[in-house]
């Protein structure tokens, strides 16, 4: 096990740079203040360094909203606040203190989306957890198809593509006239269900013709894990804890 000293004083920390790429992107992106403790702790137990940018997001900030808080990627909040996104330690039922036998197999939440979908880093035996995909590769939960798809990046890559706007071409078809005034708000932990429901034909048909309703990120989480169970009986797994 590596100390917490050891993780935070790097050479080359991530942190630095990944704000200026923020100040520079066009996707929007709101930095959520921060939690010293709580990211050292969050930090410790995951035993990455400040050196990536999974480790600076987490022990500089309380997370990143994208597009409005469409895209909710975790940090180490300053507060509970039932108005702003859970910190990554809470989505991941991280333990209060270092417990080396902590992570499952199953992944790391890295971020939700107001659709009830969700971006996760893979394990180091994907397999082994049902998912698809590489060790270290980031997964999303489609809430439209109720599986998991993966997206050939690790957390930097993916990073970089949401701040260079791919968030754009990747909900194609998901977004609707006047989706930004529905999702600016929305608190932190909610998310829009939508009837008829996003993978049924009658939403792929037309998306604005449905009813959305804010409902909370549990509920819709697992509404869609129980979908998934309801018609092919696979258990898309951990989808977070909100």
């Amino acid at each position: 096990m590596r100390e917490v000293n050891e993780l935070i004083n790097v050479a080359d920390p991530a942190w630095p740079l990944l704000l200026q790429e923020l100040s520079g992107t066009g996707a929007g992106v709101e930095v959520l203040p921060g939690d010293a403790e709580t990211g050292r702790a969050c930090l410790l137990q995951l035993q990455v360094s400040a050196r990536s940018n999974l480790g600076g997001i987490v022990l500089n900030c309380g997370g990143l909203l994208v597009d409005s808080g469409w895209l909710r990627i975790f940090g180490s909040p300053s507060d509970a606040d039932a108005e702003r996104p859970p910190g990554l330690a809470e989505i991941n039922a991280m333990p209060a203190t270092f417990d080396p036998a902590w992570p499952s197999g199953t992944g790391l939440v890295v971020a939700h989306d107001v659709l009830g979908g969700v971006f996760t880093l893979n394990g180091g035996n994907p397999r082994q957890a049902g998912r698809p995909g590489e060790p270290g590769e980031i997964l999303y939960f489609a809430p439209d198809a109720l599986g998991w798809q993966t997206l050939g990046a690790g957390h930097s890559a993916w990073l970089s593509w949401i701040l260079s706007g791919g968030l754009q071409e990747f909900y194609q078809g998901l977004r609707w006239d006047g989706w930004r005034d529905e999702v600016s708000v929305l608190n932190g932990r909610q998310g829009l269900s939508f009837f008829p429901p996003l993978w049924s034909a009658e939403a792929r048909q037309d998306l604005s013709a449905t009813s959305r309703r804010a409902v909370p990120m549990a509920e819709l989480l697992s509404l869609n894990r129980n979908s998934c169970l309801q018609f092919d009986g696979a258990d898309p797994g951990f989808l977070g804890v909100v």
